[in-house]
């Protein structure tokens, strides 16, 4: 039995609310209107919701059986608070929000007001192009919801392609975090690297970095900290200094405009190597003091100088 179709406003047309607007009409789901304040997402607007009108709040609450609010995390709790308060809203409609780190009790004003609240988050990086629509296939997401409304969060899941997984309303925080950490400190690692490498005068860093990181990603992905390689878990303390000494030279020769910033995350993503690593005490001591940046004395002699 195919489910019925609803008319779906989308608030919110950035990098993922477009691309969720756009999977949802080619299920059969009618657009009903797309709210969109900057040029940029009224650009996405434009490829992903042809024929869409762009219209303000109020009228999207009005003329639509589900509300689709995609909007940055601290906007949620006062788009949801506003939109309570203009007394529009139709007992029974579906909202949903797109927030990884809020479940459902965000969108409490308008569960008072009579709505049915659904969070639903895809675990996927978006880039707000077409290019994210084969993406969704297979793709977690997390979903919260009462009891009742859990069956709806996870068809929706399964018509956008994915995967429902359930995240309980007081894990969001932890379970985003995870993902965030995941996510976007990988593209500041990966940049990192690109940037070291450029220094050096190699013309595309990023391919050259791709077998390797490749491997690496595969590798931890299926077994977590024993996939780690390297100086630190080798408990090779002179070639961390040797890094360390190159990095420190790297950010203090940076050209304008660099972040010069590699080298407090080398230590920073050292010492959490470190702490995984199974090495005798003695090593594992003379590698922290070098990470830590403790004075002299602390540290092991550089490999020049022993």
């Amino acid at each position: 039995m195919t489910p019925p179709r609803l008319g779906i406003g989308v608030i919110g047309t950035g990098r993922v609310g477009a691309v969720l607007g756009a999977a949802l009409r080619a299920e059969g789901h009618a657009i009903t209107g797309a709210y969109a304040v900057s040029d940029a997402s009224r650009g996405r607007a434009d490829a992903l919701l042809p024929g869409v009108p762009l219209l303000d709040v109020p009228a999207i609450v009005e003329r639509s059986e589900m509300l689709l609010l995609a909007v940055p995390d601290d906007q949620l709790a006062p788009l949801a608070a506003g939109i309570a308060a203009t007394g529009i809203v139709p007992g029974g409609q579906l909202v949903m929000h797109t927030s990884g780190r809020y479940g459902t009790e965000v969108l409490a004003p308008l569960a008072r007001a009579g709505s049915a609240t659904l969070a639903l988050h895809p675990a996927m990086t978006f880039t707000g192009t077409s290019a994210d629509l084969p993406r969704l296939i297979g793709c977690p997401m997390g979903i919260t919801a009462s009891a009742e409304l859990l069956p709806i969060a996870a068809a929706l899941a399964v018509e956008l392609g994915g995967e429902a997984r359930v995240i309980a309303e007081g894990d969001r925080p932890l379970y985003h975090a995870g993902l965030a950490h995941a996510a976007n400190h990988l593209v500041v690692l990966v940049d990192q690297a690109r940037e070291t490498l450029s220094r050096l005068g190699i013309d595309d860093p990023g391919a050259y970095l791709r077998p390797l990181l490749e491997a690496a990603l595969d590798e931890s992905l299926r077994h977590g900290a024993k996939a780690l390689t390297g100086p630190v878990v080798r408990g090779d303390a002179g070639t961390v200094q040797a890094h360390l000494d190159a990095l420190a030279d790297l950010d203090a020769t940076g050209a304008p405009g660099e972040q010069g910033d590699v080298s407090d995350t080398y230590r920073s993503l050292a010492l959490a190597a470190l702490s995984r690593a199974r090495l005798p005490e003695d090593t594992r001591a003379r590698i922290r003091a070098l990470l830590e940046d403790r004075p002299p004395q602390d540290r092991p002699p550089r490999e020049d100088q022993a």
